[in-house]
Order: C-alpha cells, then structure tokens, then sequence
C-alpha cells in the first residue's frame, strides 16, 4: 500500500491482525473526505428530491465494506479501491430507492442496442444522428434520453454487469482493476471521437466534475452529462462484450 502515513498504517496493522474496532474507526475517520468526494460527483446528476444525506449514508457502507476487504500487503492504492466501492454503495442505495421509471431504463437499454447495432454494422462508433436515426426519434429526443441516463446509474463505468440493466445474458461482474479489462478498456476509449475521449479522461483519470469539464469543451453541464452518458453506454458495452466472449 503506498501509504506514507505511519499513523495509518499502524491502524491498517491493528485492523488486520485483531480486527480492532478502535483502529477501524480510526481508518473511517482518515478515508471519509473520499465519501463526500464520491457523493458530490454524483449529486448534480441526480433530481432535487434525492437527499445528499442519503447518498452519504450509503457512500460510509461503502466506504466499511472497502476497509473490510481491502489487503494492504498487496500493495494498492486505498483510495482508488475505496472510491469503486463506494460509488458502487450509492448506486446500490439509489436503486433500491426505485425512484428511476422502467420506461427510463428501457429506453436507455434500447440506446445501448442501438448503438452496439451500428458499431458493428459501421465499423466505428456512430453519431448521434445515426443512433436517432436507428431508433427513429429525434435527435433531440435521443439527447433527452441521454440526460435521463445519469439518473439510472447504467452511465457509469464503475456500475456494471447487473442483470436488471444489462439482461440476463450478461450478468457477469466486471472488475475494472483487472489488467485484461483495463487493457480492454484502454483500447475501446482509444476508438472514441476525440471529444468523448477528453470527457472520459478528463472525469474518470483526472477527477474533474461535469461542470469543469464542460468549462473545459466550452459546452454546458448539461450537455457534458449527454455526452458523459453516451460515451459511458459505449464503453459498457465494450467491457461487457468481452466479459462474455
């Protein structure tokens, strides 16, 4: 673990050998700045009447769970092991709240078979007008159904391969800190249109909200989640097509 805090590793010691409730507060207390971090990343995209405290709640089970599993003797990085674990926490809470209408993951499961269609169909990743086209709506109603996408919590690379949003011939679970599917991963953002790729490395590598994302490309919040969720689509279906081959 690359933990330059002695303190911290004492805790992490006194956790593992015993299981020291004492020490596993202590690694809480130290880890909990990752929970708001995590919960105000997810908050904008969510509607008004979703309590941050909630998301917070479930953001600390997340964060325990982590601590729990976590192996320091493997030599990884806390923090980027906890983050998976606690935005995957939040989105477990959000779903469980079954505040996302079935028609709204229907048409975004529609908006993935689209898109997987043309890919193969094309060659490339297609356009917006070219998904719209496939599913005969507007482009501007394509675009609606990308911005209702955050809300699902299917736009996300680090909520995957569940049953409910993916059907029952992929339920596999997908582990983004394998090398393989990173690797997996690496290539398919590497096909994106170049402003995707900014996107995806701008909130998943260098951390950045939509909002500065979007001061960024010189577009608005708004249209950042769109593209944010479109991109997102595509790269799930990437990573669950290689889970199942």
């Amino acid at each position: 673990m690359n933990e330059r805090d002695a303190d911290a590793i004492d805790f992490w010691r006194a956790y593992k050998k015993s299981g020291d409730l004492e020490a596993r507060n202590r690694l809480v207390m130290r880890y909990s700045p990752l929970v708001k971090y995590v919960a105000g990343r997810i908050r904008p995209g969510l509607p008004n009447s979703v309590d941050m405290a909630d998301l917070l709640s479930d953001g600390v089970l997340g964060l325990m769970d982590a601590i729990e599993k976590f192996d320091p003797e493997r030599g990884l990085q806390f923090q980027t092991y906890a983050v998976a674990r606690i935005r995957g926490a939040i989105i477990d809470g959000l779903r469980a709240g079954d505040w996302v209408p079935r028609s709204v993951r229907a048409k975004v499961r529609q908006v993935e078979e689209a898109q997987a269609t043309l890919e193969h169909r094309l060659g490339r990743t297609p356009e917006d007008h070219e998904v719209a086209a496939e599913l005969g709506v507007s482009l501007t109603e394509l675009q609606e159904i990308y911005g209702k996408a955050a809300y699902t919590g299917v736009a996300y690379l680090s909520d995957l391969g569940t049953s409910e949003d993916v059907g029952p011939a992929t339920s596999h679970d997908l582990d983004l800190e394998d090398e393989e599917m990173r690797s997996i991963l690496v290539q398919a953002i590497r096909k994106l249109p170049e402003r995707d790729q900014i996107i995806v490395t701008l909130y998943y590598f260098e951390g950045l909200t939509l909002s500065e994302i979007g001061e960024v490309l010189g577009v608005t919040e708004s249209r950042v989640s769109q593209l944010h969720s479109r991109c997102a689509m595509t790269l799930r279906h990437k990573l669950l097509e290689a889970a199942v081959a």
